[in-house]
């Protein structure tokens, strides 16, 4: 499966969390999204963005350490799916979206928490998520640096109406 299509099903997927295991399940799936997207780009992504897409798929790794919880079980790991990154400016503008919200997710469920694991493993996945998302505005700005005719808007996934985070949703926007 295609990138975008994985990145959108994953945003649905944390939208339709409710409760605090169903988010970590999903922040797992993230990271593990994020692993694959990282190493695909490592291996066969434009040549600018491919130490920076390494240290994403090394990142992303330790993040999804967890993936024998029985909420990622029973659907199993979704970026096993992953088949192609065919746009890999797009992909990365709505994996940093991705991120953003998986870590707003986490926040949240931090600070409603009294299980003390449980926060400390919210802490660190955000953590992580924020690692991640440094990694791939590196590579936005590599891919930026490479093409000087698109605006800078883009490479903060922050673009008007025709740029490629309206396409996301009304959410992606949101950082």
């Amino acid at each position: 499966m295609e990138a975008l299509r994985l990145i959108e099903i994953s945003r649905h997927a944390l939208a339709q969390s409710r409760s605090a295991p169903e988010i970590v399940a999903e922040a797992w799936q993230i990271q593990a999204l994020a692993q694959a997207i990282g190493s695909r780009l490592a291996m066969s992504g434009p040549a600018e963005v491919r130490g920076e897409a390494r240290g994403l798929g090394e990142i992303g790794g330790r993040g999804c350490g967890v993936l024998d919880h029985p909420m990622v079980r029973s659907g199993g790991v979704r970026a096993t799916q992953l088949t192609s990154v065919s746009d890999p400016q797009a992909a990365l503008i709505g994996l940093n979206v991705l991120l953003g919200e998986v870590g707003i997710a986490l926040v949240g469920v931090a600070c409603a928490t009294d299980d003390e694991g449980l926060y400390w493993q919210c802490i660190e996945t955000i953590d992580t998520a924020d690692e991640s998302s440094d990694r791939v505005r590196g590579m936005l700005r590599r891919l930026a640096e490479h093409e000087p005719d698109r605006p800078p808007e883009t490479v903060r996934g922050r673009a008007g109406p025709a740029g490629p985070v309206a396409e996301m949703g009304p959410a992606a926007g949101a950082v």
